[in-house]
């Protein structure tokens, strides 16, 4: 695991200089803290920030080919790297080191830019064919490991965060104001846009060309085929367990300690089972708790920890994460409001004292259908057919009178919506076309009304490889959430502990074949995650720890907002720096804040996305000019 970054200087004399290529690499410094590499040939630069995992004495980067004529840095693990080395090994290739990163450079030979097909892992790698003068970048299927780009008159840059890429070409740093009204709506910017105009992300499963002074770009792998598999639910379960077996064994190879991050849930409970039964060693496993009952699985945890005799290690968080929060902001490279950045980072702290890799549940929501949301929306398809005479007069004269009390807000807002924009403004902060109660300035507002950032979403959602609506939701949330808050959340927060994180519902075979699952594999009522229970079930997680209420791993906002955290807020969001940024009106902040105070509604989701944007503002875009 590491960071990697690097330059192609534009024009006939020009040249990169080594002192550029280690400034980026400097500023990402706690992705790889064991070793630097840097590689310069003419107007081409290759850096690298190491954290040794495989081949610690060998596994140096850059890594080339025999001749030297192909140069590679890569950020993430290739799991299938033994098979792949003795393939390449049959055809005659020469091997320096016994590091995944090498066969990179052989299969390329071999291959040329298709290789990445071959490649079973998270990565995010570039490569310079110094023959061809062509530079490749490619991520990962799911967009586990990040990688951006710009361009200027005089380069083309790269790298695993923006700020690499700021730091050497100022003329990046212009700020898309246009891409605001999506932050407000997701939470965070969809890719391949960020908020800076100028620098964008390779989108995962593609992989991108510079040659001649021009980008190509090719998407190189897509989601197969939703509800395909024809056998019956014994066979599923059998080869679901078989699969994901294997996911982890592949997983667990490492030259250095590994553990896993443990919430309680079903997921990273299901992972720390197969743990149990494919490893010979002790497993040692972390987790965060809250002293609000409310959110806290910490109990759950410490269950799981016991049935399968691991070595358990607990932090119980305090509502006092302010200074926490602030160092989070200054590495964001994007205003990002999912609150559960905080607890991921604390646990990946915790687990880091320990071990150097761990492995997490992520992606067991969107593939096995584990938000709440799924079933809400299936139920209320029915709504579709109610006559809009009926629908507005519900809207327009019955809904006004109801008390506050028992109406469900984003349904008033979107009852007389298609079910597929109905759910997709049910992911939003505030909604397709929600009233923000005057929160917006008119300038901000009229650009909002501009812009239309449920067109991401709603393009996913009709472009979904599926016949039915549960796959179609699970595809619209796999590229959209899952690429942009989850895994995001998860890189940014364990790299800034400078502990690797591993995903095994998120191998690219595993995905494939729950893909294939029949929707009621996964849901049925309001039973989610069915088979992924059973397997559970079977592997031995206690059935108290599967079957009960979600709670999910965010921070107990909504009572910190109105106790411990309300006079900060206070401070912040009404303080004039931020008001003269134009986004918002103090009377608007006001209201809000006063609302979620006297607990009339709870606004904690908007409040966190507005304090998000501000602190992101001061302690990383205007820290960096300030630097």
């Amino acid at each position: 695991m590491c960071g990697i970054n690097g330059i192609i200087a534009r024009g006939a004399e020009a040249k990169v200089q080594v002192g550029t290529i280690r400034q980026m690499c400097d500023l990402i410094r706690y992705r790889g803290p064991d070793e630097e590499g840097i590689w310069v040939y003419d107007n081409v630069g290759l850096g690298m920030r190491r954290l040794s995992i495989i081949d610690l004495a060998g596994g140096s980067q850059p890594i080339f080919n025999e001749d030297r004529t192909v140069a590679t840095v890569f950020n993430g693990e290739i799991y299938n790297f033994i098979q792949l080395r003795e393939r390449l090994q049959r055809s005659g290739h020469t091997f320096r080191t016994n590091s995944d990163t090498e066969v990179i450079v052989h299969l390329y030979e071999e291959m040329g830019a298709s290789f990445v097909k071959e490649l079973r892992g998270m990565f995010a790698i570039a490569l310079y064919d110094v023959r061809k003068k062509k530079l490749l970048l490619a991520r990962d299927r799911l967009g586990k490991k990040p990688l951006y780009y710009a361009e200027s008159a005089d380069a083309f840059y790269f790298g695993s965060e923006i700020k690499s890429l700021l730091a050497v070409s100022p003329a990046s740093a212009e700020l898309d104001e246009s891409q605001l009204p999506s932050y407000f709506f997701y939470g965070y910017i969809p890719g391949p846009g960020t908020i800076f105009k100028n620098v964008y992300s390779v989108l995962p499963g593609h992989l991108l060309e510079y040659s001649n002074g021009k980008v190509r770009m090719e998407q190189y792998w897509e989601f197969p085929r939703f509800a395909t598999f024809r056998g019956n639910d014994h066979e599923a379960l059998e080869q679901l367990e078989s699969i994901l077996a294997e996911s982890v064994r592949l997983r667990l190879i490492s030259d250095v300690p590994v553990g896993a991050l443990l919430s309680g849930g079903v997921d990273s409970s299901t992972i720390v089972a197969m743990m149990a039964k494919v490893s010979n060693a002790p497993i040692k496993t972390f987790t965060i708790g809250f002293k609000d009952a409310d959110f806290n699985e910490a109990q759950y945890a410490r269950e799981v920890a016991k049935t399968f005799g691991t070595d358990h290690y607990e932090l119980v968080v305090e509502a006092d994460l302010w200074q926490t929060f602030q160092d989070l902001t200054s590495i964001m490279d994007e205003p990002f409001s999912d609150s559960s950045l905080v607890p991921t980072y604390l646990v990946s702290k915790i687990a880091r004292k320990h071990v150097t890799v761990a492995l997490s549940g992520d992606g067991g929501d969107e593939l096995f259908a584990g938000y709440g949301h799924y079933p809400v929306h299936l139920a209320r398809r029915h709504l579709d057919l109610i006559p809009g005479s009926l629908v507005r007069f519900y809207k327009n004269f019955l809904l006004p009178v109801l008390p506050s009390s028992i109406r469900d807000r984003k349904l008033a807002r979107n009852i007389d919506m298609s079910s597929r924009d109905r759910f997709i403004d049910g992911l939003s902060l505030f909604g397709i076309d929600a009233d923000t109660c005057g929160l917006f300035s008119p300038e901000f507002a009229s650009l909002c009304a501009d812009s239309l950032p449920a067109r991401v979403a709603q393009g996913y959602f009709d472009g979904a490889p599926a016949d039915d609506f549960l796959s179609k939701m699970q595809f619209t949330d796999i590229k959209t959430y899952l690429a942009d808050d989850i895994l995001k959340k998860v890189d940014r927060a364990s790299m800034a502990a400078s502990l690797e994180t591993r995903a095994p519902l998120l191998d690219q075979v595993f995905v494939e074949f729950a893909a294939s699952l029949s929707p009621s594999a996964k849901l049925r009522g309001s039973w989610r995650k069915v088979i992924l229970c059973k397997l559970a079930e079977r592997l031995g997680v206690p059935r108290k720890v599967l079957y009960r209420k979600k709670q999910g791993f965010a921070l107990p906002l909504l009572h910190w907002m109105r106790k411990e955290m309300s006079k900060q807020l206070r401070d912040i969001l009404l303080d004039r720096r931020t008001l003269q940024r134009g986004y918002f009106t103090e009377s608007g902040v006001t209201q809000l804040l006063r609302e979620h105070e006297s607990r009339k509604r709870d606004h904690s989701a908007v409040i966190w996305s507005l304090v998000t944007l501000e602190l992101w503002h001061r302690n990383f875009l205007e820290a960096r000019v300030s630097a």
